[in-house]
């Protein structure tokens, strides 16, 4: 006995004979006199039917009214051929069948032999579409596993990349006698600020991929300190011309350093890093350094890490200085006196003060709280 089965439905019992009988060596044949019928027996058993023949007028529900029924139910006829078979032959009637979901219209009277064959293509045509729809399904699921397996991956190497990070940066903080502190009020800083800046100026191109990626790498930004001998690093007044062209060259060295880890960083990682590592002392009017950048010649990045990192390094203690309140800071960089920045990260600067001056308190309090333990 045949697996599949073909769905006859007419209201004339003579009809459903003999469709029936050209298909009952190939498939199993279940009959219905009305449209109702036909439902009920296309809700008991959707996956068993090869295909229907519909006719169009009958009683309790027609062949109109048994396709619309279809398409509200999950689409039916996009995975059941429905052929109608109707004695109207008018063009309005075949339009009618197509527009309502049918895969084909057969006229009565009907010649078997035209029938077995239309029929049998229609569902063959039907079941490569099921038969593709179904493969890709199965691929979409396969792509879908190897998705989530790559993205885990990503967060594995995004995790140990930061950690490389954290762990470098927290090495040259320990040597210069600075905070733990000072690279998480970093990281904290240019994050408000670009969550800021990406909110008032879309232009600038900040996304919050490239937030996370900026916020991170920033961490490295003092990395070349570990080539700057104590004696300059720790110096508590002020230095000399010939020492302070010594302490600018962390630029450079920290730019070297993070060349050496090329091979086990992230790339959009390693180049983040490397441009903030040697742009972060650049000013938005040409008079920073090493290179002497000017206005958007500068990244994004690394002029926020800039702008942080001036911040940071007046709020608190440094071996040559006291920390200043976070009003005197902000008036300092606001009137120029630790140089010039981008008008609209200066805007975004005012904007984000109260955020920044609440994180500084914050880790303040937990950095006293260490210290006090």
């Amino acid at each position: 006995m045949a697996d599949r089965s073909i769905l006859v439905v007419d209201d004339n019992e003579i009809n459903r004979g003999i469709l029936g009988e050209i298909f009952r060596d190939k498939y199993n044949i279940l009959e219905a006199g009305n449209g109702l019928e036909a439902i009920k027996i296309m809700e008991q058993r959707p996956k068993e039917l090869a295909a229907i023949l519909l006719d169009i007028v009958m009683p309790e529900m027609d062949g109109y009214e048994v396709l619309e029924q279809m398409t509200q139910r999950d689409n039916l006829n996009e995975t059941i051929p429905v052929l109608m078979i109707t004695a109207d032959t008018s063009t309005e009637a075949e339009r009618t069948s197509y527009q309502k979901g049918a895969a084909d219209v057969i006229h009565k009277p009907f010649d078997p032999v035209i029938v077995d064959r239309r029929v049998s293509r229609t569902i063959e045509l039907y079941d490569h579409k099921n038969n593709l729809e179904n493969q890709i399904d199965d691929q979409t699921r396969v792509l879908k596993k190897q998705f989530v397996y790559l993205k885990k991956q990503e967060e594995k190497l995004r995790n140990s990349n930061e950690k490389v990070i954290d762990t470098i940066a927290t090495i040259v903080e320990f040597r210069n006698m600075e905070s733990s502190y000072h690279i998480k009020r970093i990281k904290g800083f240019v994050r408000i600020l670009a969550l800021t800046a990406m909110n008032n100026y879309p232009e600038l191109g900040l996304t919050p991929h490239l937030i996370d990626v900026i916020t991170q790498a920033s961490a490295m930004h003092d990395i070349g300190k570990i080539s700057v001998p104590d004696s300059i690093l720790l110096k508590p007044g002020r230095l000399t011309n010939e020492e302070f062209d010594v302490m600018k060259s962390h630029t450079t060295r920290g730019s070297e350093i993070i060349e050496l880890l090329k091979e086990v960083q992230d790339k959009e990682y390693y180049e983040m890093c490397l441009d903030i590592c040697r742009h972060h002392h650049e000013r938005y009017d040409g008079r920073g350094y090493p290179d002497g950048l000017k206005g958007e010649e500068n990244s994004i990045g690394a002029q926020l890490t800039a702008l942080a990192d001036v911040y940071d390094a007046l709020v608190s203690d440094r071996v040559y200085k006291s920390a200043f309140t976070p009003d005197r800071a902000y008036e300092m960089i606001k009137n120029g006196e630790t140089g010039v920045f981008n008008e609209k990260l200066m805007a975004c600067f005012e904007f984000a003060r109260p955020d920044m001056e609440k994180f500084l308190a914050q880790t303040k309090a937990a950095e006293q709280a260490e210290k006090d333990a």
